[in-house]
């Protein structure tokens, strides 16, 4: 995942982490990477730092296509904040100065 795509999807997925952090789709980390791993397969693919010091994680499966997001408290308290298929790893160019959108 781009820079610029892992920042779109912090700022349209943390909203919903925070509504997800009262839902039982949480749990520790270390519970929801094990489970991650031996239900689907998925490792971490990307990380980055969110809004509250909040550590954003994208897993995956290169073999299943299968991917989740998590967002992790500070507490250690990992949720799930979307999951899907057929995921694909990108190594995309930045445009050039003239062709900026």
């Amino acid at each position: 995942m781009s820079k610029y795509g892992f920042a779109l999807a912090t700022t349209v997925l943390l909203p919903l982490a925070a509504a997800a952090q009262s839902a039982p789709n949480c749990a520790p980390r270390e519970t929801v990477v094990a489970r991650l791993a031996s239900t689907y397969g998925e490792t971490r693919q990307s990380i980055g730092l969110g809004s509250n010091n909040s550590v954003v994680e994208v897993f995956a499966s290169v073999e299943s296509g299968t991917w989740t997001i998590t967002v992790t408290t500070a507490a250690g308290l990992t949720c799930l904040v979307a999951s899907g298929q057929s995921f694909e790893t990108l190594a995309e160019a930045l445009p050039t100065k003239e062709n900026d959108a």
